[in-house]
């Protein structure tokens, strides 16, 4: 399994050496894992240095640096610039593509997070009949908004009738955030391993996001980060912390239906992103491979991520530091 390594801790010094990521303070080294093994280096403390051989190795590698803001979203990514070995006809695909191209790309996109947010609420015993009646309404672009619509009627259900989902509330919206760098890196990195461009989006197309595909991919796998984040408040870990960190980052590895079998998160977003490149250069929006929703049995297995108590920090390694 990749890990994730999250740097939380003020004043500490990344480094590479030997095929190792070191993290260390005041230039006593406490704690390293293998550059082979990380799947993404999240940031969040202040004051944290890092070495330019560090910051090729991960990108010789693929694996994003991300750098959060107080809210736990990301602010910034580091990733490589060579993905993928026909990078530049797919770039040139990708930049060339049409709006109906786009929109019927994006319609699917909002159907496949509609369904997954069905799943989450029928799992949850919810009643699920709305978002599977707006599922029939989304047109190509969705010009009638119907993923507005459709988490108008899914967070009241899912979570409490008075909750509202935004970045920067001081509740259960933090660990939201945090879940959601952790996919949106994953993604991002596999946008780019497609030979993707993550600054062009199908619709997000903020001037000032340069990952706005990631962006659009990520919008599938984000109820799994709710359906986990209510399985942490309902245990007490209704903050960002080391054990709701660790319990996000294992969200890479859960299992996911699959046309060919089960997966994982992270062969699904690899998929979305290699057939969307493919979608790109057919001109053909069919060919989009979005994730299938997941089964109750595999959101029940969100269980395992939950920790039973607050967990005792390593006296080698702080636990926020401890790749899972």
């Amino acid at each position: 399994m990749e890990r994730v390594v999250d740097i939380a801790s003020d004043g500490r010094h990344l480094s590479a050496l030997r095929g190792f990521l070191l993290v260390s303070e005041d230039r006593q080294e406490i704690g390293r894992v293998p550059l082979d093994d990380i799947a993404a280096v999240i940031v969040h403390a202040h004051g944290v240095t890092w070495s330019t051989n560090l910051a090729v190795a991960l990108a010789e590698r693929g694996v994003p640096l991300v750098l959060c803001g107080q809210n736990h979203a990301p602010v910034g990514v580091l990733l490589p610039l060579d993905g993928h070995h026909g990078q530049n006809a797919r770039m040139r695909a990708q930049w060339a593509a049409g709006r109906p191209l786009a929109k019927q790309l994006w319609s699917r996109i909002i159907v496949a997070k509609l369904r997954w947010q069905a799943a989450i609420l029928a799992a949850h015993g919810k009643e699920r009949a709305a978002l599977d009646m707006l599922v029939r309404k989304v047109r190509s672009g969705d010009p009638d908004n119907i993923e507005a619509q459709a988490a108008r009627r899914y967070w009241p259900l899912l979570m409490e009738p008075g909750f509202r989902r935004e970045r920067d509330a001081q509740d259960i919206n933090g660990p939201l955030n945090y879940g959601y760098t952790i996919l949106r890196s994953l993604v991002a990195r596999a946008v780019v391993a497609a030979g993707l461009h993550p600054s062009i989006g199908i619709h997000h197309a903020n001037r000032g996001n340069a990952f706005a595909l990631a962006d659009d991919l990520v919008e599938p796998f984000r109820p799994l980060v709710d359906a986990l984040a209510l399985r942490l408040a309902a245990k007490g870990f209704d903050k960002v912390d080391p054990a709701t960190k660790r319990a996000f980052a294992g969200l890479i590895a859960v299992d996911l239906p699959g046309a060919d079998g089960v997966t994982t998160v992270t062969v699904a977003a690899q998929r979305l992103a290699q057939s969307l490149a493919r979608a790109f250069e057919t001109n053909d929006a069919s060919t989009l491979v979005t994730p299938l929703p997941p089964t109750p049995i595999e959101i029940a297995g969100l269980d395992r991520l939950v920790p039973e108590s607050e967990p005792k920090p390593s006296a080698t390694m702080p636990a926020a530091e401890r790749p899972p």
